[in-house]
């Protein structure tokens, strides 16, 4: 999943995108409305986390242009505002949901995890493939019954590739769906956490390499 979280005060923003990255979502961040249009307008965002009261150009203004251009990224409000009728407005702005300040983070990571379980074609919890699972929820993997552990990033990857049902996915694909946007474009990156995912899934390889196209999970080599 990639997120956008824009908020103006820097160290809670800051916080939430370190938490939702050791979750494993790629997360991109920004402290105004002004960088938050910008980057809606070059990335796609499964979700993007808004403050309203941000200086300048406000979310409720990023949010109005989100909804308006259709694209499918969900939006999430923050605000310390709590009165119903801010609720309200919030949501009449396009907003998907509502969160009010101070709040827990375990309730964030469960919104934003609904929110972007309804941006993309609904998926099982569990993924599994080839005695692989992928358990989301409990952020768990296992091959044969045994457990695997993970690296976020590894786990991303992995959940990327599953998800594709034996489809080959593209290195960029993997870039832009699991990294943030300051991934460098011409890394080896990709090519590395699938060479340590490979080998902690262990025998017999479960990834495979399609040449000048990409990566695939199941199948023959």
């Amino acid at each position: 999943m990639r997120v956008l979280v824009a908020d103006d005060e820097r160290l809670l923003a800051d916080t939430v995108a370190e938490g939702l990255r050791r979750l494993s979502m790629a997360v991109d961040v920004c402290y105004d409305g002004d960088g938050a249009l910008e980057r809606v307008g070059v990335n796609r965002y499964d979700v993007a986390v808004l403050d309203r009261d941000m200086p300048g150009r406000t979310g409720d203004e990023v949010c109005r242009s989100i909804a308006g251009s259709q694209v499918g990224t969900r939006v999430l409000l923050l605000t310390a505002a709590a009165g119903i009728r801010d609720r309200v407005e919030g949501l009449g702005l396009g907003a998907d949901d509502y969160l009010t300040k101070p709040f827990a983070f375990a309730e964030l990571v469960a919104r934003v995890q609904a929110l972007g379980r309804r941006s993309t074609p609904a998926l099982p919890p569990v993924l599994a493939q080839d005695g692989l699972v992928l358990d989301v929820g409990r952020h768990t993997v296992t091959r044969d019954g045994r457990p695997v552990t993970l690296s976020p990033k590894e786990f991303a990857v992995l959940h990327v590739l599953l998800r594709a049902g034996g489809q080959v996915v593209s290195a960029e694909e993997l870039l832009e769906q699991a990294w943030d946007e300051f991934a460098d474009p011409f890394t080896n990156a990709v090519r590395v956490t699938v060479m340590t995912l490979r080998k902690k899934l262990g025998d017999p390889a479960i990834i495979h390499t399609v040449p000048k196209a990409g990566y695939r999970i199941g199948g023959t080599a």
